[in-house]
């Protein structure tokens, strides 16, 4: 199973739209995983015409993208790999250790806020930050993170845009 992950859209508060650059990477997605900070319902919208959305809330988010069915925090299994994912994961030092304890089952945490893609395997746990496709801050480039789900494995790459 493909799933593409994205967090930070900030739409409309800091871009107008999802750019087009991510087109093909929503056309190759079965799921997309949004960590929070969508900031309206509208884009969890059009990102389910594409293919079935789940999200977890940002500090940004407001009560349409509650009620559009985001979480505080998520835990599912996708291919066999329990995933866990939440928006603000708090300081970088001691990070994995906090988000272990936390999810403990979890063989893949997605979290965000920060805008810093990170894309790291440590101790058969996958950390995925997928940056932003909109608002790179600090990061190099726009990012999203694509992960190939499949007999109990799970492979992520994080992309530039």
């Amino acid at each position: 199973m493909n799933v593409l992950v994205l967090a930070d859209t900030h739409i409309p508060d800091f871009a107008r739209s999802l750019p087009a650059t991510l087109e093909p990477h929503l056309a190759w997605a079965d799921r997309i995983l949004h960590a929070g900070d969508a900031t309206a319902a509208d884009v969890l919208l059009e990102l389910s015409a594409c293919a079935p959305v789940m999200a977890v809330m940002g500090n940004m988010d407001g009560w349409d993208v509650a009620a559009w069915g985001a979480r505080d925090e998520l835990r599912t299994t996708i291919e066999g790999v329990p995933v866990s994912m939440l928006h603000d994961s708090g300081r970088r030092e001691g990070r994995e250790q906090r988000l272990r304890a936390r999810f403990p089952e979890a063989r893949m945490i997605v979290f965000a806020h920060s805008h810093q893609p990170v894309c790291d395997v440590n101790d058969d746990v996958l950390f995925l930050n997928p940056g932003s496709p909109t608002w790179k801050r600090r990061a190099p480039q726009p990012t999203v993170v694509r992960c190939v789900f499949e007999a109990g494995r799970v492979e992520a790459e994080l992309v530039p845009l």
